[in-house]
């Protein structure tokens, strides 16, 4: 029951723009930081969390994505070499 719960709250998350979900990210914050013995408070910060869940999830996504890019078309990748630096004093 719980797992099932859990599984149709993900569902819910993961249809959430990222976009949207940041601009809500700061207010979410300032509420949480203003500790309260309410119900709201603690939606606050459940909310933040999962808020910074999609963002950290989108984040390894998108990393894991160019990694894979990167395997499959290795020549497109450019040599590295040695950056252009001055020593300045």
């Amino acid at each position: 029951m719980i797992e099932s719960a859990l599984d149709k709250m993900a569902e819910s998350i993961l249809s959430l723009d990222e976009a949207s979900l940041s601009g809500l990210l700061d207010k979410y914050k300032r509420k949480m930081e203003h500790f309260d013995t309410t119900r709201e408070w603690e939606k606050s910060v459940i909310i933040f969390f999962i808020i910074n869940s999609v963002r950290v999830k989108n984040h390894i996504f998108n990393e894991n994505i160019l990694t894979l890019h990167h395997k499959r078309d290795p020549q497109e990748t450019p040599p590295k070499k040695k950056p252009d630096l001055k020593l300045v004093k």
